[in-house]
């Protein structure tokens, strides 16, 4: 049985490095998107803050310095704190945003080359299907028609 940790660490990052050095097959759009993103300093960038933010780490590393900063550091921490609190609130749902574009850009990549791709299988499809109807009466002309026309002939008329 295995634990949620263990469960955890098999879930596919959409880290820009993690997909591209990794073994695994990932769908063509997807690999596009993390290349321009691997390629981008700021966007490189705003990928780790955001992986470390939405992680459990972040919010241990937050409870401790606000606990420390609330008993420690000031007699009236509210003020200060509040400020504090709110500008990191302002930055952190900028990376939010950022990272909600990253995924609406990984969508819209994927939904992109389907669309492609299915469009091409239909025209496919397409054509062998009108292949087949072009052997089908091919088919009829030679073999079953004859047999008809031999059958009326032998009729009594």
């Amino acid at each position: 049985m295995t634990t949620s940790a263990e469960n955890h660490r098999h879930i596919p990052q959409l880290i820009p490095s993690r997909l591209l050095r990794g073994g695994q097959v990932h769908h063509p759009a997807v690999l596009g998107e993390a290349r321009r993103r691997r390629d981008n300093f700021q966007l490189r960038l705003a990928d780790r803050i955001t992986a470390f933010a939405g992680s459990m780490n972040f919010v241990w590393i937050h409870a401790a310095l606000f606990a420390v900063w609330m008993l420690v550091l000031e007699k009236n921490p509210w003020p200060t704190l509040t400020l504090v609190v709110s500008l990191e609130a302002i930055f952190l749902s900028t990376f939010v945003m950022i990272g909600q574009n990253r995924q609406s850009a990984f969508q819209q990549a994927k939904a992109d080359h389907d669309f492609h791709a299915q469009e091409l299988e239909l025209k496919t499809n397409t054509e062998l299907t009108r292949e087949i109807h072009v052997l089908t009466e091919e088919l009829h002309r030679r073999f079953i028609r004859p047999t008809s026309e031999r059958d009326e002939a032998a009729a009594p008329g």
